[in-house]
C-alpha cells in the first residue's frame, strides 16, 4: 500500500494540519511516511498545500509530479493541481470554494460540502476533518483510532477536549462525500 496525496488550498483552512494529523496517523501504525508542507508568507489567506505519503515500504522521494489523491479547497489549487491527479486516481473537492468544477474525465472526482456542513453545526474549525473524512472513506489508508491518536499528538493538551468533536466531524465527512457523474 502507497498513496500520495496532495492537500491544497487556502492558508487557514486547516490544510496543513489536516496532512499532519494524517501523517501522525500512519506513524500510529508502523507505516512509512512523509509530510511536506508548502506555503507562501502570507499563510493565513494565501495558498498552501501539504504533500503527504503513506506507505507500507520505504518512500523514496518526497517529492511527487504526481498523485494518488487531491484533496483541493479553493480554485487556484484546482487550477494548479487538477491535471497532477494520476489517471485513475481521485480528486476530492468542497463545493464552497470552487466555482468551476474538476473537468477531467479520466479521474474519479468527488464533492463534499464540508463548509456547509461545519457551519450548520457552527464549527467552522471542524472543516478540514470532515474533509479528512470524506478521503478516508474513499481510501481508508489508517484506522480512525489512529487517526484520533494522531489528533492528540498534534492537538496542543489544552484542545484535547475538542477530540470528540473531531471524531464527529470526522464521521461526518465519510457520509458526506459522494461521486460526481
Amino acid at each position: 500500500m502507497k498513496e500520495e496525496i496532495i492537500i491544497a488550498g487556502f492558508g487557514g483552512q486547516g490544510v496543513l494540519s489536516m496532512g499532519k494529523i494524517l501523517a501522525y496517523s500512519g506513524l500510529m501504525e508502523s507505516k512509512e511516511v512523509t509530510w511536506m508542507p508548502a506555503y507562501g508568507p502570507e499563510q493565513r489567506g494565501g495558498t498552501a498545500n501539504v504533500t503527504v505519503i503513506v506507505s507500507d515500504e520505504k518512500i523514496s522521494s518526497p517529492i511527487l509530479s504526481k498523485y494518488d489523491a487531491a484533496i483541493i479547497l479553493n480554485q487556484p489549487s484546482l487550477e494548479k493541481f487538477e491535471g497532477k491527479v494520476k489517471p485513475g486516481g481521485i480528486l476530492i473537492y468542497d463545493g464552497y470554494g470552487i466555482i468551476h468544477p474538476p473537468t477531467r474525465k479520466d479521474i474519479h472526482v468527488y464533492r463534499i460540502d464540508a463548509m456547509d456542513a461545519a457551519n450548520e453545526t457552527n464549527n467552522a474549525k471542524a472543516f478540514n476533518m470532515i474533509v479528512l473524512g470524506g478521503l478516508l472513506k474513499l481510501k481508508p489508508m489508517v484506522a480512525l483510532e489512529s487517526v484520533l491518536k494522531g489528533l492528540k499528538k498534534t492537538l496542543p493538551e489544552r484542545h484535547h477536549h475538542l477530540i470528540p468533536m473531531n471524531e464527529e466531524a470526522i464521521k461526518k465527512g465519510m457520509e458526506l462525500i459522494e461521486e460526481v457523474k
